[in-house]
């Protein structure tokens, strides 16, 4: 995880969305690069002189706002990151306005890094939203991290992997592999509910250890509330980084009728690292 991407929006939780990716940086040295992110402003052409001033001012906003979360950015990243670059001159962090804004350069952009870190999302207009996580997770090809309103001291440390046997989890276990191998224990907890067709707990764990990843296989039996159990096993495991595969049923069924992953994103009190 040598690359970590942040798309910065100005919600409530900005300040705990920077510190976490400084956090996960930290265990692997990594760069990372952050973006403006606000809903673009529709283009239009003033009809008169009374309307021109309008557009003037409406940019001039939009410019004294990136600027903004600029200087935050590198106030945050030079108290809990060090300084930009290293002796030799390699950039360790980076302010970038060359991303357009909008959620579509969210995807696009995360596409070459190794993971993107979004805060939390939440229902309210001051807290992270759904769509940004929604365009990272789905749109980049890459996992996403999603850090909560409070820093964690460590991430990595001890991991649970939510395992359901599902092709995306299985993913997620891949991208997490080198996070897998630089942990201190690792816990498989395999559901039974929310489960599809496929490999069992112990699979995963043979695979694991095949990998030079010892692990720990808890198996939680079948419950009406998966991501609940998700997250009472990891807390209970004192974990700091739980690892899964996001949406094995439908974003719209989830909306409807509830999920693991809906309930691990809106929840989670830890860092989630998930993969599509």
């Amino acid at each position: 995880m040598k690359t970590i991407l942040v798309p910065y929006e100005g919600h409530d939780r900005i300040e705990a969305t920077l510190a976490t990716a400084c956090v996960f940086g930290r265990a692997f040295d990594s760069y990372i690069e952050a973006f403006p992110l606000s809903p673009p402003l529709s283009p239009f052409l003033a009809a008169d002189t009374v309307g021109a001033p309008m557009v003037y001012d409406a940019a001039k906003l939009d410019a004294e706002t990136k600027e903004r979360y600029r200087l935050h950015f590198d106030a945050v990243m030079r108290a809990r990151y060090g300084e930009p670059a290293t002796a030799s001159g390699q950039p360790r962090f980076r302010w970038t306005d060359e991303e357009p804004a909008g959620d579509a350069a969210v995807g696009s952009t995360a596409r070459v890094f190794d993971v993107t870190v979004v805060g939390r999302p939440g229902t309210s207009v001051t807290e992270p939203r759904m769509a940004t996580l929604e365009a990272a997770l789905f749109d980049s090809g890459r996992p996403i991290l999603i850090a909560p309103p409070e820093t964690p001291e460590t991430i990595g440390r001890t991991i649970a992997i939510a395992w359901n046997r599902s092709p995306e989890t299985a993913r997620a276990v891949a991208f997490a592999k080198p996070v897998l191998r630089a942990a201190d224990k690792v816990f498989v907890i395999a559901t039974e509910g929310g489960s599809v067709p496929g490999p069992s707990g112990d699979a995963l764990a043979r695979y694991l250890r095949y990998n030079d990843i010892a692990c720990e296989l808890v198996e939680v039996g079948r419950t009406p509330n998966v991501g609940e159990a998700i997250l009472s096993e990891a807390a209970r495991s004192g974990a700091d980084l739980v690892v899964k595969g996001a949406y094995t049923q439908s974003r719209l069924r989830q909306i409807i009728f509830g999920g693991a992953t809906r309930h691990l994103i809106y929840e989670t009190t830890i860092p989630v690292l998930l993969a599509h």
